[in-house]
């Protein structure tokens, strides 16, 4: 039996009672009998205030939606949002209502997933200010061996990417917690609750654990594996396939043409992979209600398949092909592409990219950050 941290909870009741806790959680804090964490907790021990990242504690906000300080109608609990205009941070005001913080949400294994990052802030900000925090660990979806992808870096942190890591990193949230809190010196007062029974080889539906949605836009397993390589359309004027029942499978924009880009993409034979022509009319998101041609990527070894590799060969042949491709302006002045937020570099808008000489490039970093990364494993 594959157990994540919070189905083990009473094991950490040493560290829980007696505290006020402050939870950070959205709809994927759950245990395997999908009791919610924020019920576990405040039936359990004294749950005093919930910190919201992005989507809300319970999954009613939109994707990117600030969230406003509330009262959870269940609890009565007061949530503080880490999704704020001004700060994704925990303020002094926040850390001074509880004595511990809790964090548990489910992560998806890719560098561009914001909750990550509302983890290390939280981290950093505990560290600070003395408080103790207490990390339930989550098995990683994409596993926790393969590693793909560049390293961030200097100078390119944000909310899709604030920690040098490789694209798929191939940790857990424990492990990365643990990673950066030794190597930026933070020396937070730091526990993990482990997962129990979990082979760090395993892809998740090996591991007999139900899919509960991290967020809207990764409804399925293979929305997060592909996730890595087509994550990049969102820094692009080309549809992620928001919008659709497949996003980040499905690809395209109106002056696609499907069949000519599907038999292009088939010809290269990337590993794992089919692509099936496809048209589509997003109900929201880029190019709302209009008809879109494109591809959707059909992955038949889950094992075998390059997700990154392979977005990154798909959004080169329809740079190559497509003359109304463009890369979006950056979301605020002074600030980069958010491409280059992506990629955690300007490496994607150089001119005539040599995408086998990229990809060469990009398997170097991961060996380094895969040697790297050893350190770190609990499991």
């Amino acid at each position: 039996m594959i157990l994540n941290g919070i189905d083990t909870v009473m094991e950490a009741a040493h560290l829980l009672k007696g505290k006020k806790l402050g939870l950070i959680t959205s709809p994927t804090g759950l245990n395997r009998h999908f009791e919610s964490t924020i019920q576990i907790l405040h039936d359990n021990f004294h749950l005093a205030a919930m910190f919201s990242p992005e989507h809300g504690v319970r999954g009613d906000q939109a994707a990117g939606a600030m969230v406003d300080t509330y009262t959870d109608p269940i609890t009565q609990v007061p949530v503080y949002s880490l999704y704020r205009k001004d700060s994704k941070r925990l303020s002094q005001e926040m850390l001074d209502e509880v004595d511990l913080v809790v964090y548990d949400i489910q992560d998806v294994g890719a560098r561009y997933y914001t909750f990550i990052y509302t983890m290390l802030y939280a981290l950093e900000d505990c560290a600070k200010a003395g408080k103790e925090i207490v990390i339930f660990d989550r098995i990683n979806p994409l596993g926790g061996v393969t590693v793909e992808g560049n390293i961030l870096k200097p100078g390119y942190e944000s909310f899709v990417g604030n920690y040098p890591l490789a694209v798929r990193y191939g940790l857990t949230a424990g492990e990365v917690a643990i990673m950066a809190n030794e190597q930026q010196g933070w020396n937070a007062k730091l526990h993990v609750i482990r997962c129990q029974g979990w082979d760090r080889d395993m892809l998740f539906p090996e591991t007999g654990r139900h899919w509960i949605m991290p967020s809207l836009g990764i409804p399925r397993f293979e929305s997060a594996l592909i996730y890595p390589g087509t994550c990049l359309f969102e820094g692009t004027n080309i549809s992620e396939g928001r919008g659709t029942t497949a996003p980040f499978e499905i690809i395209g924009a109106p002056f696609i043409h499907a069949e000519q880009l599907a038999a292009e993409m088939n010809s290269l034979k990337l590993p794992g992979v089919m692509f099936r022509p496809v048209y589509f009319k997003p109900s929201f998101s880029k190019f709302e209600g209009e008809q879109c041609g494109g591809v959707q990527i059909h992955i038949l070894d889950c094992r075998a398949v390059q997700p990154l590799e392979t977005g990154v060969w798909l959004l080169f042949t329809i740079q190559r092909n497509y003359e109304q491709f463009s890369f979006l302006p950056p979301l605020k002045e002074n600030s980069r592409p958010f491409i280059d937020l992506l990629a955690g570099d300007s490496i994607y808008r150089d001119e005539n990219v040599d995408v086998p000489a990229l990809l060469e490039q990009f398997r170097a970093e991961s060996r380094e950050f895969a040697k790297l990364k050893t350190e770190y494993h609990l499991y």
